[in-house]
C-alpha cells in the first residue's frame, strides 16, 4: 500500500485501518464467554474465495449424474475431468488437493451447506458474505474477528503492546465490522499488501507529505547510504509529535518507527528453497508467501484475512473454464505454503481456512457457467498441533428438481454436513473460547477437526 493511499484510510490509532463502510452492530457482552487459556499459539490465515467457488474441484464424487443432466456438455466444454482417488477435479487443483492429503495436512469438508438460507430461498452475494464473515444470521452482528479480538484483550491474551494482532491483506470486510462500543484502534486490522510496501516508513523525497515547518530543517530532503538520516528522522518525530494532540493520534505516533522497523525486516526476509514445492508464479502465490512470511516473523498476529485477488473471481456465472486454471494456482499455491510452513517449523501452529460465501448448482448452464448455489467445500490445512486431519468428509447427492438450470448438490440423507457459521464457532474455539455457540446461532465448531 502507498503511503498517500495509507493515510487517507488510515486512523493512525496503532495503525488501524478505518473501513469505508463500518457501521456499528451489536455490542459483544464478554462476560457471557467462556473462556480457556491455551498453549496451542495458533495463527490463522483466512482465504475467503469472493464471489463462490464451485464446489466441483475438490468433490466430482456425482459427475457422471450431472453430466447426464447438465443443460450443457461438460466433456464438450472442459479440456479434462479425470477424478482423483478422493474424487477430486484432478485437473482444477486435484492432483495439489492429494498430495496436501496424502501428508495429513488437508481436510476437506463437502458437506457446508445452509437448511436456513435453503428455507429461506437465499443464495445473494451480499447477505451470504455478510454472514459467513460475522458468524451470524443476525444483521446486528459484529464480524468474527472483532468479537475475537474484544474477547482476547477482555482475557489479557492481547492488549496495547500486542504487535498487529489482526492483518488484511484484502482491505475492508465484514470480518472486522465494529459493535455499538467502538473497540481499541490496536484491535483493529493493519493493512498489508504482498511487497509490503510499508506505509509507516518516511519517504523523504516526497516533499507534498511535509509541512512548510518541517520543509524549512536543514537538509530535511537528503539521504546517506542506508536511506532516511537517522538523526533527521529524530528531529521530524520530535517536531510531529509536538504538533500531535494527545490521544490517538499521538499514541500511534510513537509506534511509528517499531512498526516500520518491523514491516521491512519482514520485507526483507527470505523464503527458504521449497525445491519441487516453490510458489508458482502467479499473483496470488506472492500474496499467500507474504502472509505465511508475516505469521512466521511474528507470533503476535492471530488472524490474517486474505482474498483470492491475482486468480480472479469465483461468479461463474458464464464461461467458467477459467476455473479449472483459478483452481490449479490456488491450490498449488496453497501446497507451497504448507512446505514453506512446514519449512519453517510452523506447520503445528498456522492453520489456513478456505472458504467463500456460498458454492454453486451444478448445471453447466447455456452460458457455459453455474448459477449460485447453497453448498460448498470447507477446506482446512495446517494446524497440526491441534486438528486431527482427516483427509476427506462429508458426502453429497445430486438434487434435481426437474427444472431447466437447477441442478443442487446437497448432504447425503445420515451423513455430516454443518451451517457455513459453524466456521465461524471453528475459528473462535481454535482461540480458546468454548461455547462459541452463543456467538453464531447456536451453531458448533467441527468437532471432526478436533477429534
Amino acid at each position: 500500500m502507498k503511503r498517500r493511499d495509507f493515510i487517507k484510510l488510515s486512523l493512525a490509532a496503532g495503525s488501524a485501518i478505518l473501513l469505508p463502510d463500518f457501521t456499528y452492530a451489536a455490542t459483544l457482552d464478554v462476560s457471557k464467554i467462556n473462556f480457556s487459556q491455551n498453549d496451542n499459539n495458533a495463527q490463522t490465515i483466512v482465504i475467503f474465495m469472493y464471489g463462490g467457488a464451485s464446489q466441483l474441484a475438490g468433490n466430482i464424487t456425482n459427475i457422471e449424474e450431472i453430466k447426464k443432466k447438465s443443460q450443457s456438455s461438460y466433456d464438450d466444454y472442459f479440456r479434462g475431468i479425470t477424478p482423483t482417488k478422493n474424487g477430486c477435479w484432478q485437473e482444477a487443483g486435484g492432483t495439489a488437493m492429494e498430495s496436501l492429503i496424502d501428508n495429513g495436512d488437508m481436510t476437506i469438508f463437502r458437506c457446508c451447506y445452509s437448511a436456513v438460507r435453503e428455507a429461506a430461498g437465499n443464495k445473494a452475494h451480499g447477505e451470504c458474505t455478510a454472514q459467513n464473515q460475522k458468524g451470524s444470521f443476525d444483521e446486528d452482528s459484529a464480524g468474527i474477528l472483532a468479537n475475537l479480538a474484544q474477547i482476547l484483550e477482555a482475557n489479557k491474551v492481547v492488549n496495547e503492546n500486542t504487535l498487529m494482532p489482526f492483518v488484511t491483506m484484502e482491505g475492508e470486510s465484514k470480518f472486522y465490522l465494529e459493535g455499538n462500543k467502538p473497540i481499541p484502534g490496536y484491535l483493529k486490522p493493519i493493512g498489508i499488501n504482498e511487497g509490503f510496501e510499508n506505509p509507516y516508513k518516511r519517504d523523504v523525497r516526497r516533499w507534498t507529505y511535509y509541512t512548510e515547518a518541517e520543509r524549512e530543517i536543514e537538509n530535511y530532503n537528503e539521504n546517506n547510504s542506508s536511506g532516511f538520516d537517522p538523526a533527521l528522522d529524530g528531529k521530524m518525530n520530535t517536531l510531529a509529535q509536538q504538533n500531535n494532540v494527545p490521544g490517538k493520534i499521538k499514541d500511534a505516533f510513537g509506534k511509528r518507527d517499531k512498526l516500520s522497523t518491523f514491516i521491512d525486516s519482514i520485507a526483507s526476509s527470505t523464503t527458504p528453497d521449497l525445491g519441487a514445492d516453490a510458489y508458482p508464479d502467479n499473483d496470488f502465490s506472492k500474496k499467500i508467501e507474504a502472509a505465511v512470511k508475516l505469521l512466521v516473523k511474528n507470533p503476535d498476529t492471530k488472524v490474517l484475512t486474505l482474498g483470492t485477488g491475482g486468480l480472479g473471481g469465483w461468479d461463474d456465472h458464464n464461461e467458467a473454464r477459467d476455473y479449472v486454471t483459478r483452481m490449479e494456482n490456488l491450490f498449488g499455491s496453497l501446497k507451497s505454503a504448507m512446505a514453506h510452513l512446514k519449512a519453517e517449523g510452523k506447520e503445528q501452529n498456522i492453520n489456513i481456512m478456505v472458504f467463500g460465501e456460498f458454492g454453486r448448482n451444478v448445471n453447466l448452464n447455456s452460458a457455459k457457467g453455474w448459477d449460485h448455489g447453497n453448498l460448498q467445500n470447507f477446506y482446512v490445512l495446517g494446524g497440526k498441533g491441534y486438528f486431527n486431519h482427516k483427509g476427506v468428509l462429508g458426502e453429497t447427492i445430486v438434487d434435481d428438481p426437474q427444472s431447466i438450470n437447477r441442478l443442487w448438490l446437497k448432504p447425503k440423507s445420515g451423513t455430516y454436513w454443518f451451517e457455513p457459521l459453524s466456521i465461524a464457532a471453528t475459528l473462535y474455539k481454535i482461540y480458546g473460547i468454548e461455547n462459541p455457540e452463543i456467538l453464531t446461532n447456536n451453531n458448533k465448531a467441527i468437532d471432526q477437526l478436533f477429534s
